[in-house]
């Protein structure tokens, strides 16, 4: 019962971020989600439906904590300026801008992109 009160509670934070964030051909939508084990990261054209660079930490040695956020900013980064990508608009999933999803923004920031 509080589990399904707190995943209800966050989907209201997702849609109320989305409603006011729109990904475009020059300007995707960077999204990061955060499992138990892993990291998935995606630069997504809204407009298009679809993905223009994809990161995960399946099958790596990267974990779902501070230094595999950081690992996977880097590589989404690359893989975003490798697709044409010079700068995003960041997705947090209606996370708290703080811990992992600080660290994977800061580490994307690095890497070259701009949001």
């Amino acid at each position: 019962m509080k589990l399904a009160k707190k995943n209800i509670l966050l989907q209201k934070r997702r849609w109320r971020i989305r409603k006011k964030i729109k990904g475009t051909a020059e300007r995707p939508r960077l999204t990061v989600h955060f499992s138990n084990k892993n990291i998935y990261a995606q630069c997504i054209d809204d407009v298009k439906g679809h993905t223009v660079a994809y990161v995960s930490s399946i099958g790596g040695d990267d974990k779902a904590n501070n230094d595999g956020a950081v690992a996977l900013g880097k590589a989404i980064s690359e893989k975003a300026k490798a697709a044409g990508v010079e700068s995003v608009v960041f997705d947090r999933a209606g996370r708290r801008y703080h811990g992992c999803v600080k660290s994977f923004a800061e580490a994307a920031r690095e890497g070259g992109l701009k949001f």
